[in-house]
Order: C-alpha cells, then structure tokens, then sequence
C-alpha cells in the first residue's frame, strides 16, 4: 500500500454566509461533512441573521471573492460546485470569468432570491444577468416554486405549471433544471427535474410536518452537488438528495433552535468519511 495515497472527495460552496448556521455556506458545509465529502467554500456575503430572519447584509468585495475562488481552484479543485447566494451582478461575471476555466466541473446553481423568512436576499438587476450569464454554465439549477416564478415573471403554484416553468427555465442554457415544489398545497411534496431530454421526471415525498425547514433548499442543492461529485448521474443525485434531506427534516422536526424557523439535523446519519485511492 506504500504506492497508494488517499484523498477527500472535495466540493466546493459559492454561497452567502448565515450566522444563524441553518442554512448558505453553514448548511452547505454541514451537508458535505455529513456525506464524507471534504468542503470548500467561498463567501460572496455575510448575513445578521437569526431563526426568526435576516437583519442586515454585509457584501464581500468583488475582489475579495475572486482572490477566495482562485485560492481554492488552483489548490483544492473540487469535484463539484455548489452555488448559492449571488446577489450583485459583478459578483456573477467573476464566478462564470472563474468557473469558465473549469468547464468538466459540474455546477449546481439553486437561485437564492427571498430567505424561508420571506426577506429579499438579491438584487432586481441581478436576476437578468444570472439567467444570461450562470444558467449557461451550470449542470442543473434547483429553483423552488417562488424562485421559478420570478425568473419566468407569473405565478407557479401547482404541479402543471411547475412542469410548464421546468421547460421554460431550461431555455436559458442549463443541462437540467429542478423545481421545487415544497409549498405545494396538499399532503405530499412533488419537485419537477425536466433535462434536455425532454424527459420530465416528477419525486414526490410526504410532507413533514414541522416548523423547522429554515435551510433546506441550500442542503437539498449540496447534497446533489456531493453526489455528482461522486459520479452519479442527475437523476440518481437527484433522488439521493432527496431521501438525505427527507430524513434530516425528520430527524430535527422536534428540536427546538431558536425563537423561528429552526434547521435541519443534518448529521441524522452516522459519519463515514469516504474517499478515493489514487495511484500516486
């Protein structure tokens, strides 16, 4: 064995930060952790935020951010990314300028744009340059119901016009797209995964009952990220991601974080760190 070394399996998270830990770059990093990958990230804002919502946004300077992804890129290339909060347009062309070097990287990109407590956590002027600019680059983006709505500009709100919004989305040049439907009215939660296939491919699970959802939409987008990571195929990640975020709001609906809407328990699994033998 004196020939072989190990690695991690790295990944890395483009987010914001959430200093109530539930969800950005803290959920981000907790659901890589907890599904033996080795995290990275780089942090595009800092957020005062709690349980109970966001108080104030500190950007980080675009030069600050391009300095953070080059060190990581040139050192830890990672086997997968995971974008998350990109709320100024300059922000936006120094990851595709970044990530433009990397094309064999797959990227999931989830469009962060109003946080579990309703506050608005990106730009108007923004949204245009994501759809012209990310969407192109990445492998699947994962907006949720309200999410797709903005971006194809009129409501969404069932189960048909998740699956109209999927093929519109797709128009702006990801491989895939997968629409959350956790808002759903009725007993079950349906997402919408519609590739270039044309191949629409609807999960359904049963709704938990559970104030304690803050987070969710980051995990779910990291944890696909890991397992593409992993070499599986969009809709085996997809599915994965799924049960891993089903069970981390199981196992954490009865804890009490916070005076709001609390996290995930993202470590409901025990711990088994995997990795990769290469031949050195």
């Amino acid at each position: 064995m004196s020939n072989m070394i190990k690695t991690y399996v790295p990944v890395l998270t483009i987010a914001g930060s959430d200093s109530g830990g539930g969800a950005g770059i803290q959920a981000d990093l907790k659901t890589f952790s907890a599904l033996g990958c080795f995290g990275t990230s780089v942090i595009t804002a800092t957020t005062a935020q709690n349980t109970l919502g966001v108080k104030s946004i500190h950007d980080i300077p675009v030069q600050h951010i391009k300095e953070q992804l080059e060190a990581v890129l040139s050192d830890i290339r990672p086997k997968a990314i995971k974008i998350g909060m990109i709320n100024r347009p300059e922000v936006v062309e120094v990851i595709v300028e970044a990530l433009g070097q990397y094309p064999d990287i797959p990227v999931v990109f989830d469009p962060v744009m109003v946080a579990t407590s309703g506050d608005r956590l990106i730009k108007e002027e923004t949204v245009e340059v994501l759809k012209k600019e990310l969407f192109p680059i990445s492998h699947i983006i994962t907006p949720n119901m309200d999410e797709a709505a903005v971006l194809i500009g009129k409501a969404v709100d069932s189960l048909p016009e998740m699956e109209k919004a999927a093929s519109q989305l797709l128009t702006y040049g990801s491989a895939f797209v997968l629409v959350k439907g956790g808002h759903l009215n009725g007993d079950s939660v349906a997402d919408v995964l519609c590739g270039h296939d044309g191949q629409m491919q609807v999960f359904k699970s049963e709704k938990i009952t559970t104030g304690n959802v803050h987070g969710t939409g980051c995990t779910l987008s990291s944890a696909i990220a890991v397992f593409l990571a992993k070499g599986m195929e969009v809709e085996k990640a997809v599915e994965l991601a799924r049960n891993f975020v089903f069970q981390a709001i199981d196992a954490g609906k009865t804890v009490k974080t916070g005076q709001g809407s609390g996290p995930l328990n993202h470590f409901h699994q025990p711990k088994k760190m995997i990795i990769h033998e290469l031949d050195q």
